[in-house]
């Protein structure tokens, strides 16, 4: 058994598993226009993303999940 992290994931994977609810991903298109997120950005957000919804054992990124990585990822940018 291959032992996988979600901060593995290349854009195929991200593609395949970070299946993202209508809400959430107007929050995050609004996000990367409004906060000026890079293409990278928007992976790595969708990536924490989905370990939050992992975490609450859910298959599709909700809304509250994509907020709270954005604010994962803006703490990130103050350091």
């Amino acid at each position: 058994m291959v032992d996988f992290h979600n901060a593995q994931m290349d854009t195929k994977l991200i593609k395949k598993y970070c299946l993202l609810e209508n809400e959430a991903r107007d929050l995050l298109k609004m996000a990367m226009t409004e906060l000026g997120f890079s293409a990278r950005a928007y992976d790595k957000i969708l990536k924490v993303g989905r370990t939050i919804a992992d975490l609450a054992g859910l298959e599709n990124i909700l809304p509250e999940h994509i907020s709270e990585a954005i604010q994962y990822r803006s703490l990130d940018r103050q350091w």
